[in-house]
């Protein structure tokens, strides 16, 4: 029975996502301990498809990240590129370099003087600033600054000497 002064609904809520944050704070920790039918049911209300053929292990940490993707968002717009061109080098060569590339932050910027003119690019979200005008790769900037197809990155001094374009020229 009952006592009194427990509420006849406990689910009950104003808030419109309760159920969902109940559904989170119920399931908690409980994925170590589920069955392999609760774990797809669970992926399947996640990721609105059928989940793929994975370990078990792979299925739960599969739904941890979701959850933690739709508790705190997902990955930033740097990151989802780098992972669209390491995908896109794999459908192309079959293989990963182990070096994805250059890593750069929103906000840096990078200074190269030319003849007698400094220029100035600033490192965005989506890509790079350069003259009030937004460009989608540094070698881009660099055409723009210097009229000649040029790599952005050794343009801008980001390519140390030794790697993979300096081999056999004689520049290392």
């Amino acid at each position: 029975m009952r006592s009194s002064n427990q509420p006849i609904a406990e689910d009950r809520d104003n808030e419109p996502n309760s159920s969902l944050k109940r559904l989170l704070q119920v399931h908690e920790g409980d994925f170590a301990l589920a069955s392999l039918d609760t774990l797809r049911v669970e992926w399947r209300r996640l990721y609105r498809c059928e989940p793929p053929r994975i370990s078990r292990d792979l299925l739960v940490r599969g739904i941890a990240y979701r959850r933690q993707e739709l508790e705190h968002g997902g990955l930033g717009k740097t990151t989802r590129r780098k992972l669209k061109t390491l995908a896109k080098m794999f459908r192309t060569t079959r293989r990963l370099a182990p070096d994805p590339g250059l890593t750069l932050k929103p906000g840096a910027r990078l200074v190269r003087e030319w003849h007698g003119r400094t220029h100035t690019v600033t490192v965005t979200e989506d890509g790079f600033e350069y003259g009030g005008t937004s460009y989608s790769s540094l070698t881009k900037v660099a055409k723009k600054i210097t009229g000649a197809h040029w790599s952005g990155p050794r343009f801008f001094g980001l390519v140390r000497a030794g790697t993979r374009s300096d081999k056999g020229t004689g520049n290392a």
